[in-house]
């Protein structure tokens, strides 16, 4: 059963604007997605209508402007809105292709496409119509976005690109994926953005990636072979790639840490609930002294979590959130979130090793928070770096 709780204003973070926006998205939630999520657990992969029912609710790219059916709503905020309720409602894996879409492809778009690439794209992206995908990682780069393989050159006005990508979030559904690609030699500035179109020759979808977790985000190969791109494709100035990823890179691990950090809410509440209804010996779990213990320091854990990721949150509103503190909260929330999985599917003894039990959904699916966006390992040589050791 889902959780549709949520904690609702929190200080002055959120005002009665978010609020009502977050209760119409629950409701689209219950009404959309939950019905749905174990058939597309099922899948692995959920089917195109949630985009297009998304985008006629108003829930897909929201800061678009109004000339091409956008909202113009640049206020992150309801970004964050969507993840922490898809957590609470324990549908994230469900509602990840809907936020690649809005958190990871727009942003891209909305800062480097030009006017003509714009009227082109957007008004089918806020419609749902054309599903976007954010493409980095390839086989042998990992984390490493100075090594990216992948390769565009130069056939009159258009490029050929010869590579290939690996764990992409949207693989199989997306329409339109941004891509990085090499154009010269340079680490940093030989790289570019461009977007690979669905129906572009050269272009093939590789064989789909059932993970451990997270059943219902399509994930999947992609392959390059003589891919012709147009030169209208390519996404702002040639070279500017590594600039473009590392500009949009404090969204997207924030948007893993809100995630998380609401998970991390949603998992607690869950098995509080639990350890009062279940019972050994004669008497509820929860009375236990070790349980109480252990449900004591879940509760801690998410409650300082809260503090730390709303503070992070409100910096990054102000604009004044750095890449470290990004990585920081990105690595705190998915490791926290993690151990009170752990806490939680033991408190849930063997129930909370089976499938039919909403805590190990949680407890699979966060495993690769710690990961994706950058490993923590990662995360913590970019946080490491500022302390000047």
């Amino acid at each position: 059963m889902a959780l549709t709780t949520s904690p609702g204003t929190r200080g002055t973070l959120f005002d009665d604007v978010h609020d009502d926006f977050r209760e119409s998205f629950r409701r689209f939630l219950e009404a959309e997605v939950v019905p749905n999520h174990d058939a597309w657990q099922e899948a692995h992969i959920v089917d195109r209508s949630l985009f297009e029912k998304a985008g006629e609710n108003g829930f897909l790219a929201l800061p678009v402007e109004e000339q091409y059916g956008g909202a113009e709503v640049t206020d992150w905020r309801f970004n964050a809105i969507m993840s922490e309720e898809a957590a609470y409602a324990g549908v994230q894996s469900s509602w990840m292709g809907p936020m690649v879409h809005n958190d990871l492809g727009v942003p891209y778009l909305m800062a480097a496409a030009n006017e003509e690439q714009k009227a082109r794209w957007f008004p089918d992206v806020v419609a749902g119509k054309k599903i976007l995908a954010l493409a980095m990682t390839e086989p042998g780069t990992g984390s490493n976005l100075a090594g990216i393989a992948t390769r565009a050159v130069r056939d009159g006005d258009d490029w050929i690109v010869n590579g290939a990508k690996t764990f992409i979030s949207n693989g199989l559904n997306a329409d339109l994926v941004v891509m990085a690609v090499r154009t010269s030699d340079d680490p940093h500035k030989g790289l570019s953005m461009m977007v690979i179109e669905r129906d572009f020759e050269g272009f093939e979808r590789g064989k789909q990636i059932h993970k451990r977790g997270q059943h219902a985000n399509d994930t999947a190969e992609l392959f390059f072979n003589d891919c012709r791109v147009p030169g209208e494709n390519l996404l702002g100035e040639e070279g500017t790639g590594f600039a473009q990823l590392m500009t949009h890179l404090i969204p997207e691990r924030l948007g893993i840490a809100v995630s998380s950090a609401a998970a991390t809410e949603a998992v607690v509440d869950l098995t509080l609930e639990y350890v009062k209804e279940r019972t050994a010996f004669g008497k509820p779990i929860g009375s236990f002294q070790n349980s109480r213990f252990q449900m004591v320091d879940a509760k801690m854990k998410a409650e300082v979590t809260r503090a730390f990721m709303d503070r992070t949150l409100q910096r990054y509103i102000d604009g004044t959130c750095t890449p470290a503190e990004a990585a920081m909260a990105k690595t705190w929330t998915t490791e926290v979130l993690s151990d009170v999985c752990d806490i939680c599917v033991q408190m849930h003894g063997g129930y909370g090793f089976t499938t039919e039990d909403k805590v190990s959904e949680y407890w699979v699916d966060s495993r690769v928070n710690r990961i994706y966006g950058g490993t923590n390992e990662v995360m913590r040589e970019l946080a490491g770096r500022t302390l000047r050791l």
